[in-house]
Protein backbone atom coordinates (compact mmCIF):
# COMPACT_ATOMS: atom_id res chain seq x y z
CA UNK A 1 0.00 0.00 0.00
CA UNK A 2 2.92 2.32 0.89
CA UNK A 3 4.64 1.79 -2.29
CA UNK A 4 1.52 3.15 -4.16
CA UNK A 5 0.75 5.64 -2.18
CA UNK A 6 5.45 6.27 -3.33
CA UNK A 7 5.16 5.90 -6.59
CA UNK A 8 1.59 7.78 -7.47
CA UNK A 9 3.91 10.88 -5.49
CA UNK A 10 6.57 10.25 -7.33
CA UNK A 11 4.60 10.49 -10.82
CA UNK A 12 3.11 13.96 -9.50
CA UNK A 13 5.91 14.94 -8.86
CA UNK A 14 7.52 14.31 -12.20
CA UNK A 15 4.58 15.53 -14.10
CA UNK A 16 4.90 19.10 -12.26
CA UNK A 17 7.89 19.56 -14.28
CA UNK A 18 7.07 22.00 -17.51
CA UNK A 19 7.20 20.53 -20.57
CA UNK A 20 7.67 22.63 -24.34
CA UNK A 21 7.19 21.99 -27.89
CA UNK A 22 9.38 23.34 -30.20
CA UNK A 23 12.12 23.42 -33.42
CA UNK A 24 15.46 22.93 -33.09
CA UNK A 25 17.05 25.93 -34.40
CA UNK A 26 20.55 24.97 -33.71
CA UNK A 27 22.82 22.10 -32.84
CA UNK A 28 26.36 23.60 -33.06
CA UNK A 29 27.52 23.54 -29.15
CA UNK A 30 28.84 20.16 -28.22
CA UNK A 31 25.49 17.77 -26.07
CA UNK A 32 23.66 21.13 -26.90
CA UNK A 33 20.20 22.22 -28.78
CA UNK A 34 18.48 25.19 -28.95
CA UNK A 35 14.89 24.91 -29.30
CA UNK A 36 12.60 27.61 -30.32
CA UNK A 37 8.87 27.30 -29.16
CA UNK A 38 6.25 29.18 -30.64
CA UNK A 39 3.26 30.90 -28.45
CA UNK A 40 0.09 32.68 -29.50
CA UNK A 41 -1.08 34.86 -26.80
CA UNK A 42 -3.75 37.39 -26.85
CA UNK A 43 -3.12 41.43 -26.18
CA UNK A 44 -3.91 42.25 -23.11
CA UNK A 45 -6.24 45.31 -24.65
CA UNK A 46 -7.01 44.61 -27.97
CA UNK A 47 -7.41 40.97 -27.43
CA UNK A 48 -6.02 40.01 -30.54
CA UNK A 49 -3.55 37.13 -30.93
CA UNK A 50 -0.02 37.43 -30.91
CA UNK A 51 2.58 34.45 -32.00
CA UNK A 52 5.82 34.95 -30.33
CA UNK A 53 8.84 32.77 -30.05
CA UNK A 54 11.33 32.12 -27.59
CA UNK A 55 14.56 30.46 -27.57
CA UNK A 56 15.59 27.72 -24.58
CA UNK A 57 18.99 26.12 -24.56
CA UNK A 58 18.87 22.05 -23.82
CA UNK A 59 20.84 19.87 -22.77
CA UNK A 60 21.24 16.59 -25.35
CA UNK A 61 23.24 14.02 -24.09
CA UNK A 62 23.38 11.93 -27.18
CA UNK A 63 23.88 14.95 -29.66
CA UNK A 64 20.60 12.97 -31.62
CA UNK A 65 18.44 15.86 -32.46
CA UNK A 66 19.18 17.61 -35.84
CA UNK A 67 18.48 21.46 -37.29
CA UNK A 68 14.71 21.30 -38.11
CA UNK A 69 13.35 18.40 -35.65
CA UNK A 70 10.41 18.93 -33.48
CA UNK A 71 11.28 17.96 -29.95
CA UNK A 72 9.85 18.02 -26.60
CA UNK A 73 12.08 19.24 -23.65
CA UNK A 74 11.40 19.16 -20.17
CA UNK A 75 12.10 21.86 -17.73
CA UNK A 76 15.08 20.24 -15.58
CA UNK A 77 17.66 21.53 -12.62
CA UNK A 78 19.92 24.50 -13.62
CA UNK A 79 22.75 22.51 -16.12
CA UNK A 80 25.11 26.01 -16.75
CA UNK A 81 24.74 29.50 -17.42
CA UNK A 82 21.71 29.50 -19.90
CA UNK A 83 20.50 25.58 -19.89
CA UNK A 84 17.75 24.30 -17.83
CA UNK A 85 16.06 22.35 -20.18
CA UNK A 86 16.59 18.40 -20.94
CA UNK A 87 15.59 16.70 -24.64
CA UNK A 88 12.89 14.32 -23.46
CA UNK A 89 11.98 13.10 -27.07
CA UNK A 90 12.46 13.78 -30.93
CA UNK A 91 9.04 14.13 -31.89
CA UNK A 92 9.40 14.49 -35.56
CA UNK A 93 12.12 14.34 -37.83
CA UNK A 94 13.09 16.91 -40.00
CA UNK A 95 12.88 15.81 -43.81
CA UNK A 96 16.84 16.66 -44.32
CA UNK A 97 18.14 14.93 -41.10
CA UNK A 98 16.16 11.69 -42.91
CA UNK A 99 18.07 12.67 -45.90
CA UNK A 100 21.08 12.54 -44.31
CA UNK A 101 20.32 9.13 -42.66
CA UNK A 102 19.73 7.20 -46.04
CA UNK A 103 22.89 8.82 -47.37
CA UNK A 104 24.44 7.80 -44.64
CA UNK A 105 23.63 4.07 -44.35
CA UNK A 106 23.38 3.76 -48.79
CA UNK A 107 27.32 4.94 -47.86
CA UNK A 108 28.12 2.19 -45.71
Amino acid sequence: MEELQAAAQGNAQASRRNEKVGAVVSTKMEKTIVVQVEMAKAHPKYKRVMRTSKKFYAHDEGNSARVGDVVRIRETRPLSKLKRWQLEEIVRRSALAQAEDAARVAVQ
